[in-house]
C-alpha cells in the first residue's frame, strides 16, 4: 500500500496550519493553570470524558510534554475526542490542532470512528472549527508534511501498533513529521517490571524499555519520564488484560466494585525529542 495523506479541514486548507517555520517561545504561549481550568470545566466536554480527568491528569500530562498555545500539535487516533475537547480550544487562537485518524477505507470500524469524530467537530465550530483531520494508512503512515509539527501526542495506542506489527513504521512517521527539536509525547499501559513485550502480548500492557527502544530506533532521544499517570493499585495480572479495568470493564458486573476501586491502568508517560540539527 502506498503512503497516503488525506486532509479534512472545517475552515482552512490543509497546509494552513502546518507551517514548517520554527515557533518562537513567548511567555504568553505557555498554557496557564487558569487556561487549563477553563477548558477542563468546559460545557462542551462529554460528561463521561470529564469524569476520567482523575485518572488521566490532563493538565500535568500536557505540561510535562511542554504543549504551548502557539504550537502545531498532532494527536494520533484521538478516539472519541477526549483530548480534542481540551487541545482544540487551547490551540485554536494561536496554534493548530491536528487529529490523525485511520483512513476510513481501512475498515468499517475505522469509518464509523472517523464519521463520529468528524461529526463531533462539525457540530461545534466555536471550539473545533479550526481542527484539521489527517487520514493515514496504518501500514504506511504519513501524518503531515515533513518537519511540520511541533509536537506529536499519542495516548494508549502503542500496544495496538505492536499487536498489528506496524509500530516501527509509525514511530518513524512521527520522526518525519516533527520539526528538529520537536517533541513526541507517549502515554501507554505499563507492564510489570522484568516482563517482555512477548510476555504481555494481547493484554494491552507494554514494558517501558520496549517503548523507549522503539522511539530510539526511529531516531528520538528520551528527554524525560513522569509518574503523573502511575497507578500502584494496578496488579496487571487480569485474564482479560487491561480492559478488565475501567473504563472498559469487560467483566461487566463481575467484581465491578473491585476494579473500580483500582481505577484505570498504571501508565508510563514518556517525552522524546527529535534532535535539533
Amino acid at each position: 500500500m502506498k503512503p497516503t495523506l488525506l486532509a479534512f479541514s472545517l475552515t482552512a486548507l490543509f497546509g494552513s496550519g502546518l507551517a514548517a517555520a520554527a515557533t518562537t517561545v513567548t511567555p504568553s504561549s505557555t498554557i496557564s493553570h487558569e487556561q487549563f481550568a477553563t477548558v477542563l470545566k468546559g460545557d462542551w466536554r462529554m460528561p463521561q470524558n470529564a469524569a476520567r480527568d482523575q485518572y488521566r491528569h490532563p493538565e500535568q500530562t500536557l505540561q510535562f510534554f511542554g504543549v504551548r498555545t502557539d504550537q502545531t500539535v498532532i494527536e494520533i487516533t484521538p478516539g472519541n475526542g477526549w483530548y480534542s475537547e481540551l487541545l482544540a480550544p487551547l490551540l485554536k487562537d494561536k496554534g493548530q490542532y491536528v487529529a490523525a485518524i485511520v483512513d476510513p477505507a481501512e475498515s468499517a470500524y475505522a469509518k464509523k470512528s472517523a464519521d463520529s469524530l468528524k461529526q463531533k467537530y462539525a457540530a461545534d465550530p466555536v471550539h473545533y472549527g479550526k481542527v484539521e483531520v489527517v487520514e493515514y494508512a496504518p501500514k504506511a503512515p504519513v501524518f503531515g508534511k515533513p518537519g511540520s509539527a511541533d509536537t506529536v501526542l499519542t495516548f494508549r495506542n502503542v500496544h495496538n501498533w505492536v499487536d498489528a506489527g506496524n509500530e516501527a513504521a509509525t514511530f518513524k512517521a512521527f520522526y518525519t513529521v516533527l520539526k528538529p527539536g520537536g517533541t513526541l509525547g507517549v502515554v501507554d499501559h505499563r507492564a510489570r517490571p522484568g516482563t517482555t513485550a512477548k510476555d504481555n502480548e494481547k493484554n494491552g500492557y507494554l514494558p517501558t524499555d520496549y517503548v523507549v527502544k522503539l522511539a530510539q530506533a526511529a531516531g528520538f532521544k528520551l528527554a524525560g519520564e513522569s509518574e503523573v499517570n502511575a497507578n500502584p493499585k494496578d496488579t496487571k495480572d487480569y485474564p482479560d488484560g487491561v480492559w478488565t479495568l475501567p473504563p472498559a470493564l469487560v467483566k461487566g458486573e463481575q467484581d465491578k466494585a473491585k476494579y473500580l476501586a483500582i481505577g484505570e491502568s498504571d501508565r508510563m508517560t514518556l517525552r522524546f525529542v527529535k534532535p535539533a540539527k
